[in-house]
Order: structure tokens, then C-alpha cells, then sequence
């Protein structure tokens, strides 16, 4: 396997506080593997509570001293849109460094990269045209809602395509007004630390935005309880967005969670077979499988599932694995052997579960790296461990339904509940069961194609509140509503008494 090591790699991963690469405090740093290789190629700076209290107080000191907040909402704008120039600009090298740090294939992380900078502008657009709410009773009063930045948001972000979740969360803070501390994850720091540069050449200024390496039980734990820090936006893992939900409260902190997914994709018999394969295929076994919203249980009407099962399985195992570098690459490698080793342990426990019609371990011939097969179960039970954990993998679960109701009821038996996909030529069926499916976002005769004006998150186990459009600015900004008098207050006169004037 071809092991490509991009040119001007850094030995070492600062902070980013102040305006400032700094080392942590305690001096302390870790390890970074390139998921290939398995072997480290960098160090970073292992950020503890002190680390986060020095980038706290410089986020707090922009927020309240500094002109970013008092900005004009065009003036920001301008700002985020040479900062979408800069990411445009470097999309190349942004894609070899993240395929480097994360295993994604190439061609995806370059389309994250330029969605990186198409978030910016989006925001850069949205925070310009935001109209806020203004009511009138004639002749007696107007009431408006005047909007402004909470104060400094914490913004966790995971390893699966991170520079593009990155600008989700910092694009829409950013032209808010808000200033922000960023904590990277751990596994993936290395395109994190672009951001420095991107935004100082950008015009944003000093202190607005920082950046705290580390582990979460350390630099994110901290950030979560800073008391300086209002807001918190979280996406990760499910049990880690419990612990953070807990850490919250004591300081009544508003939360954004986007967590964990086990989404199901429906065919019914009467769909476009052909295009259902397409976009299931692509749904759980883009971005190796490592992606919150995978359509990874598969639910088949019972008059087309053994054709299903057939052609997917084969396109499955056609499905080029190698050298995430290689253009030609559609599966990558896994991100970590940590991450690695939890997805074998699922595909080994497959195999007493389900009936194994591709992968099942490496690939043929890859006797190193985090490499998978792309791994195709069929026969799930629904109670199957399979059918309910999510794996975060090329891994994917294929049951049979005969009826509607039961489709639904297959859909909707996990503690999940982020996106759904459904395929059938049906109209009234696709808008009655999209509407009866426990999740917060459905795509019906389509995969996972994103329009940044609609809201992104889910129900139960896989999230909290919303991102995208306006619901980003307003977890971002406080809704002030201020009523004036128009005319004369008559209000009741307490305190008076009678024969008094």
C-alpha cells in the first residue's frame, strides 16, 4: 500500500491563544498517527484547565473590549468571505492534509474542503439579510426583538471530516458576533491548526478565536465547566454528549448536541432500484463509513430483497479500498486503531448475527493501516447488536420487512433518531411515513444532500436543538425583545388614595 506523506508537515501542534502559537502550560504534549501508517508524525499540545482559562480569558476579553461584537453585520461579512477565499484557495492542499490526518479518500475530502468555505459564505450572506421581528399596536406601541452575540461560545468538534464540521460551527459563531474557543479532536488536530493563519489573513481580530488542543476528559471537560463560557456546541458521541448535557446544567448553559446516529434506509418494492442502490451504497460507505448520518440498517420490502441483497452485496465487494491519496480510492482508512479495533470487534460479532454477503476483516492483500472492507450483513434481526449500536464504519446491517407498519416500526426501534432515507414511487406513502419516522431529518428518493437553510439534528439519542440557517444565529445571539409607548402608559395607579390626584 502506497504510504503518502505530504511535504512541510509540522513537528509540532500548538494552541492558538491571544494571536499567539503557544506550548500548554504544564508543558505537557501527545502523540498524533497518520492513520496508514499507524505511526506519529507529529506532537501536540496536551491543553489542561489552565490552557483553556488562558484562551477563555482572551475570547472574553474580544468579547467585551474588542470591536468584533460592535461590528456592523456587512463588516463581519466581509470578513467571512475572504475567509471562505483563503479555504478556496488552499482546497488542495487542505484535502491532502485532512485525507493525511483522517483516511478519507481524497476526492471526498477535497468536496469537504470546499463546503468549509461555501459555510462561510453562506453565513457571511445570512447574518446581512437577517430581519428580526417588529410588532405594532397602532397608535400605542411598537415592540421589536433586538439580537446580539451571547458571549464566548466553546465549539467541540470530532475527527470524521473535521476542517468541514470546523467552519459548521465557526462560521455561523463567527458572523454572530460571538467569539469562540475551539477544541479540535484529538485523533485529527492537524488541519485544525490552518486556522490561525486563515483567519489573521482574513482581517479577524486578535483574541477572537482560539484554539485549545488536548484530550476531552481534560481540555474539553473544562471548557464545558469554564463559567466564562455560555454557550457550548458539541458533535460527537452519543455517551460524551450525556456527560456534557450533566456538565452543563450547573451553569444553565445553552447546549447544541449533534450525536450520535443509527439512521435507517427504507426501499419499498415499488422504487427506483437502480437509484436506491446508488445512494444507500454511498450513504453508509462514503467517508469509510465514518459519518453520523450513514444509512447503515437497511430495510428492504420482502418482494425485492433477495435482488437487493444480491446487487449490493456485489457492488459492495467491487468497492475500491486502498490508498487515500489515490483518486481512484473510495474507501480509505479508518481514522484511528483505536476507532479501528471497535469496528472489527462489530464485524467479527456480524458474523453470529447476520448473514455475511461482503467484507468480513482487511482487505485482500493490506496487511497494515486501519483498512476495512466495505462489510455487508443481511438477515439482521432487529435486535441484533448490529441493527442497534452504531459502528461508525463500512459496516451495514440488511433486514427484510413485508408491511408498512412494520417498516415503521423497524425504523423507529432504536434509541437513535437522526436521519432516515426513503425510496418508493408512492407519494402519499413517502410524505405519511417521512412525517411518522423518528427522525429529525428524512430525505425521500435521495441521500444525504444538504441545503444549509434547512435544520440539521435529530431526536432522541442523537442530538439536541439545531444547527443550520437562522437556527444557528439564534443559538448564537440573545432575542432581546425591547417594547416602546407610543402615547400615554394608563396603568393602574397602586398606592394612591382615594380624593388623591
Amino acid at each position: 500500500m502506497t504510504h503518502h506523506v505530504p511535504q512541510g508537515l509540522p513537528g509540532e501542534l500548538k494552541h492558538y491563544i491571544g494571536g499567539e502559537l503557544v506550548d500548554s502550560v504544564s508543558g505537557k504534549t501527545f502523540d498524533v498517527l497518520d492513520p496508514v501508517s499507524n505511526t506519529p508524525y507529529a506532537t501536540a499540545a496536551a491543553g489542561r484547565a489552565e490552557d483553556v482559562d488562558r484562551a477563555v480569558a482572551a475570547a472574553r476579553r474580544a468579547f467585551a473590549d474588542g470591536p468584533w461584537p460592535r461590528m456592523l453585520p456587512r463588516a463581519r461579512a466581509r470578513v467571512l468571505n475572504k475567509i471562505a477565499d483563503a479555504v478556496e484557495a488552499q482546497d488542495a492542499r487542505l484535502a491532502e492534509l485532512e485525507t493525511f490526518d483522517t483516511g478519507l479518500p481524497i476526492t471526498q475530502a477535497l468536496g469537504q474542503a470546499q463546503r468549509a468555505a461555501e459555510n462561510f459564505r453562506f453565513f457571511a450572506d445570512l447574518v446581512v439579510a437577517q430581519a428580526d421581528d417588529t410588532y405594532q399596536v397602532p397608535g400605542r406601541q411598537v415592540n421589536y426583538v433586538h439580537r446580539k452575540p451571547v458571549g464566548v461560545a466553546g465549539l467541540i468538534t470530532p475527527w470524521n471530516t473535521p476542517f468541514m464540521l470546523e467552519s459548521w460551527k465557526l462560521a455561523p459563531a463567527l458572523a454572530s458576533g460571538c467569539t469562540v474557543v475551539l477544541k479540535p479532536a484529538e485523533f485529527t488536530p492537524l488541519s485544525a491548526s490552518l486556522w490561525a493563519g486563515i483567519f489573521a489573513g482574513a482581517g479577524l481580530p486578535d483574541d477572537v478565536f482560539n484554539l485549545v488542543n488536548g484530550f476531552g476528559e481534560e481540555a474539553g471537560d473544562a471548557l464545558v465547566k469554564h463559567p466564562d463560557v455560555p454557550l457550548i456546541s458539541f458533535t460527537g458521541e452519543t455517551t460524551t454528549g450525556q456527560t456534557i448535557y450533566r456538565n452543563c446544567a450547573a451553569g444553565l448553559k445553552g447546549m447544541s448536541m449533534e450525536l450520535g446516529g443509527k439512521s435507517p434506509a427504507i426501499v419499498f418494492a415499488d422504487a427506483n432500484l437502480d437509484a436506491a442502490l446508488d445512494s444507500t451504497l454511498f450513504g453508509v460507505f462514503s467517508l469509510n463509513g465514518e459519518r453520523c448520518t450513514a444509512g447503515s440498517r437497511i430495510l428492504v420490502e420482502r418482494p425485492i430483497y433477495d435482488e437487493f441483497c444480491k446487487r449490493y452485496a456485489a457492488r459492495a465487494r467491487d468497492i475500491v479500498v486502498g490508498d487515500p491519496h489515490d483518486p481512484a480510492t473510495e474507501v480509505g482508512a479508518l481514522v484511528h486503531p483505536e476507532h479501528y479495533e471497535k469496528v472489527m470487534r462489530y464485524v467479527e460479532l456480524g458474523k453470529s448475527e447476520g448473514r455475511l454477503l461482503a467484507g468480513g476483516g482487511r482487505p485482500s492483500g493490506v496487511d497494515s493501516g486501519n483498512y476495512v472492507a466495505p462489510t455487508v450483513f443481511a438477515d439482521v434481526a432487529p435486535d441484533a447488536r448490529i441493527f442497534q449500536e452504531e459502528i461508525f464504519g463500512p459496516v451495514v446491517a440488511l433486514t427484510p420487512f413485508d408491511t408498512e407498519a412494520e417498516a415503521l416500526a423497524l425504523a423507529n426501534d432504536v434509541k437513535y433518531g437522526l436521519a432516515a432515507y426513503l425510496w418508493t414511487s408512492d407519494l402519499r406513502r413517502a410524505h405519511t411515513f417521512a412525517q411518522s419516522v423518528e427522525a429529525g431529518m428524512v430525505w425521500l428518493n435521495s441521500h444525504n444532500v444538504r441545503d444549509l437553510r434547512t435544520p440539521f439534528g435529530g431526536v432522541k439519542a442523537s442530538g439536541l436543538g439545531h444547527e443550520g440557517g437562522y437556527r444557528s444565529l439564534d443559538f448564537y445571539t440573545h432575542q432581546q425583545a425591547i417594547h416602546v409607548s407610543l402615547g400615554p402608559v394608563h396603568a393602574a395607579r397602586f398606592g394612591v388614595r382615594k380624593g388623591q390626584s
